[in-house]
């Protein structure tokens, strides 16, 4: 810690940042529920998604394994593009989901099994799922990071900065009174012998 200086101006220094530290921790208080919040709601998501990812690989499963031939269904499907918005959760920006352009390629229907329409109908859906898991992830990435910051604030205020200024004030307080009590003793002293020298009694004896 610093050495603080044992001046009325110091003090007021000291009381304004207590004032200051005092006011905006609330606030970082907040941001920070609002935060948990927000990546416990995403985590949700996230469970939802997986979920869903995990119920469409075994709709797919079946017609994977049906295959006599070489029929590589992801050769029929082509993503074109992912359309992500930028929105705001609790003070950071973050990606928002908004859609996928997946192209098809055109299926020989003579050349396939009767089942491939369908089973590139799920694995359409199936991208759809993993693109907004790779939003979610990267928007609970960045709140978290945002938490970690904010809690690490927090803690700063509360275990450091406060206590800080807190300790300061006292210790200038402690210093000013021990100043204002030996400057109360010099003057009475100072009295005493101005009396003394007026009245005579200034112990100084004639020869």
């Amino acid at each position: 810690m610093a050495k603080v200086k044992k001046t009325k101006n110091a003090l007021k220094a000291q009381r304004d940042a207590l004032d200051r530290f005092h006011r905006f921790l609330p606030t970082l208080e907040l941001k920070k529920q609002q935060l948990q919040t927000e990546v416990r709601t995403v985590d949700a998501l996230l469970r939802e998604k997986d979920a869903e990812e995990q119920a469409l690989v075994a709709e797919i499963t079946p017609w994977i394994k049906l295959l006599a031939e070489d029929v590589d269904l992801a050769s029929y499907l082509e993503l074109k593009e992912m359309i992500i918005e930028t929105g705001n959760i609790a003070g950071v920006n973050v990606p928002v989901y908004q859609d996928v352009v997946i192209v098809q390629n055109p299926v020989d229907l003579f050349a396939t099994p009767p089942w491939v329409d369908d089973a590139l109908s799920v694995l359409r859906r199936l991208i759809r799922v993993r693109m907004e898991q790779v939003v979610l992830r990267e928007q609970r990435r960045l709140l978290a990071e945002e938490l970690r910051i904010t809690s690490q604030r927090v803690n700063l205020f509360e275990k450091v900065k406060i206590p800080e200024c807190e300790e300061n004030i006292r210790i200038i307080n402690i210093a000013l009174g021990d100043a204002q009590t030996a400057a109360v003793a010099r003057a009475k002293i100072a009295k005493g012998k101005g009396q003394a020298i007026v009245s005579g009694k200034s112990g100084v004896t004639e020869s």
